[in-house]
C-alpha cells in the first residue's frame, strides 16, 4: 500500500460545510485543518467572557469591534472561535475578520489547547496580542510580540494587577474586573 498523507481541511472548504448545516448541532472549530469539538463552558468561563465584553465594549466604544465567541479566519486552515477577539471595523457580512487587535481565551478544561495550538496558530496570523484567561489558577497571561508562530512575550498578570491593551494604551483592564 502506497504512504497514506492526510490532507488538511481548508478554511474555504470547512466555511461551506458550515454553510450546508454539517455542524448545526455540534460546536466546532477549524484549527490546523481539522475539526475540533470546543469545550463546554462552565459558569466561571461565562462570568469571565461576560465581564470581558462588557469592559471592553465600554472601554473602546466605535473605535473596534468586540465580537464574541465567533469565527476568525486565522490562515487557510484554521478559523477558531475566540471567546473574545477586538478587531477594526469592517463588513462582517462579506467575510470574517483575518486581523485582530487583540484575541482572548477563556481556559479552564482549554488551558493547553490554548496555550499551545491556538498560541501557534494566532501568532502565525500576525495577532499582536493575546490573552489566555485561566480561571482555574486566577491568572491572566499576556502574549506579545508575535514570530514565525510564537510570542516572543510572555507575562503573567493576577487580581490586583491591571493590563493595558496593547492597541488601545489609554484601555486599562483590572484582572479583578475579570475574575471573580
Amino acid at each position: 500500500m502506497a504512504s497514506e498523507r492526510l490532507r488538511p481541511l481548508r478554511r474555504v472548504e470547512y466555511d461551506w460545510m458550515v454553510g450546508q448545516g454539517f455542524f448545526s448541532q455540534e460546536r466546532v472549530e477549524l484549527l490546523d485543518g481539522f475539526i475540533v469539538e470546543m469545550s463546554p463552558q462552565g459558569t466561571r468561563h461565562a462570568g469571565a467572557v461576560r465581564r470581558l465584553t462588557h469592559l471592553l465594549i465600554k472601554a473602546l466604544g466605535d473605535r473596534a469591534y468586540v465580537r464574541i465567541q465567533l469565527p476568525f479566519a486565522a490562515s487557510d486552515v484554521s478559523e477558531p472561535e475566540p471567546d473574545v477577539a477586538v478587531v477594526p471595523p469592517g463588513d462582517e457580512d462579506a467575510a470574517h475578520p483575518s486581523s485582530a487587535f487583540l484575541v482572548i481565551e477563556v481556559a479552564d478544561s482549554s488551558l493547553k489547547r490554548d496555550q499551545l495550538v491556538k498560541t501557534r496558530i494566532y501568532a502565525g496570523s500576525a495577532v499582536p496580542e493575546y490573552w489566555v484567561v485561566d480561571v482555574a489558577n486566577d491568572t491572566i497571561e499576556i502574549r506579545t510580540t508575535p514570530r514565525e508562530g510564537a510570542y516572543g512575550a510572555v507575562r503573567l498578570a493576577r487580581p490586583g494587577d491591571t493590563i493595558r491593551l496593547q492597541a488601545f494604551p489609554d484601555v486599562e483592564i483590572a484582572v479583578s474586573d475579570v475574575l471573580r
